[in-house]
C-alpha cells in the first residue's frame, strides 16, 4: 500500500458524488447534514469490504459509472438493481468483489431504483470538511461531483472483507407510503388541502435531486395568504411553494426556508430510489 493508490474515474455518469454518513451538528451555521441518501446502504457496502461504517464511498445516479483502481482491492456495490462488471467478469450487487490492479469496474444503469453506493477497501480518502467527506450539492462543501478523468485517493485497508456470499438489499417498491407528521405551519392550509395531502397520490417530478423530491399532483390551497420570514428546516420537511406542489427535503436541503412546512416525513430513505413518476402516498403515524 502506498500513498499513490487511486481510484480513477473513466466515466462519471449522470451524477456521482463522494458520500459518507454526513456532517450532522452544523445546522446552526447553515450547513445541512448531507451524506448518502440511503445511509444504511452505504454502511452495508463498507461492512462488506471491511471498512468502518463511517468510511466515504461513492453514490451513483441512474446511469452508473466506470472506474479503475491503480492497486488491487476489494469493492462492494449496494442499492439499485444494476449490472456490475470487473473487466470481462460479471459481478453482483451486494457482495464483496476482488478487483485486480488496472482492471475497469463498471456499474451499469439502474434497472430498478435510481442510486447505487460503492465502497472500496480503505475508503475514499479526500480531505474532510467539517468532519465529513460528503459532497453537498447545494452549498458546494466537500469535493465537487465527479467528472471524467478525476482521480481520488484511497486509504489503507483496515480489515478483511466480510465472509458472505451475498447481502440482500431492500426491495424497490413501485409505490411509496410515507409517514407524515404535522408540520409547524399546518394551520396555513385549508382543511380540504390537508385532507387531499393524506388521501390523494402524488408523483415524483423529474426535477427532483439530492436537495429535495419535488412532487406533482393536486395543488394544496392555503388558508393564510402572505409570506413567512425564513424558518428552520429539517430533513423530511414537506414545504409547499407558491404553486401548491409539495417538496420533500432530502440530505442536501437548505437549513432555512420561507415557504410554509405542512408536515414532516418520518423516514425519507425510500425516496433515494424513487425515479421520476414514482407514486407517493402520505399517511399519518400509526397509533
Amino acid at each position: 500500500m502506498t500513498p499513490t493508490s487511486r481510484l480513477e474515474v473513466l466515466r462519471a455518469g449522470a451524477l456521482t458524488t463522494v458520500q459518507d454518513q454526513g456532517r450532522p451538528g452544523w445546522a446552526h451555521l447553515g450547513v445541512p447534514r448531507s451524506g448518502a441518501l440511503d445511509p444504511a446502504a452505504l454502511r452495508l457496502a463498507n461492512r462488506l469490504v471491511g471498512n468502518p461504517e463511517t468510511a466515504a464511498g461513492l453514490e451513483t445516479t441512474l446511469t452508473g459509472c466506470e472506474l479503475r483502481l491503480t492497486r488491487a482491492g476489494t469493492v462492494a456495490v449496494t442499492g439499485a438493481e444494476a449490472d456490475v462488471r470487473i473487466g470481462d467478469r460479471p459481478g453482483d450487487v451486494g457482495r464483496p468483489l476482488s478487483v485486480p490492479a488496472g482492471a475497469v469496474l463498471r456499474i451499469g444503469p439502474a434497472r430498478r431504483g435510481l442510486r447505487n453506493w460503492l465502497a472500496v477497501a480503505g475508503g475514499i480518502a479526500v480531505e474532510p470538511v467539517l468532519g465529513s467527506r460528503s459532497t453537498d450539492t447545494l452549498s458546494g462543501l466537500g469535493p465537487p461531483p465527479l467528472s471524467d478523468g478525476d482521480s481520488l485517493p484511497l486509504g489503507a485497508p483496515s480489515a478483511d472483507p466480510a465472509p458472505v456470499d451475498l447481502a440482500l438489499g431492500s426491495p424497490v417498491p413501485t409505490e411509496l407510503r410515507l409517514t407524515l407528521r404535522p408540520g409547524p405551519r399546518q394551520d396555513w392550509f385549508t382543511p380540504a388541502a390537508l385532507d387531499l395531502l393524506r388521501t390523494t397520490p402524488y408523483t415524483v417530478s423529474p426535477v427532483s435531486n439530492r436537495v429535495g423530491a419535488r412532487l406533482t399532483g393536486v395543488p394544496l390551497h392555503r388558508a393564510v395568504a402572505g409570506e413567512l420570514p425564513s424558518e428552520g428546516l429539517v430533513l423530511g420537511a414537506v414545504q409547499v411553494p407558491a404553486d401548491g406542489q409539495p417538496l420533500i427535503f432530502l440530505a442536501d436541503h437548505p437549513t432555512t426556508g420561507g415557504y410554509p412546512v405542512v408536515g414532516v416525513v418520518d423516514d425519507v430513505t425510500p425516496l433515494a430510489q424513487a425515479r421520476p413518476g414514482t407514486t407517493v402516498r402520505f399517511h399519518g403515524p400509526e397509533r
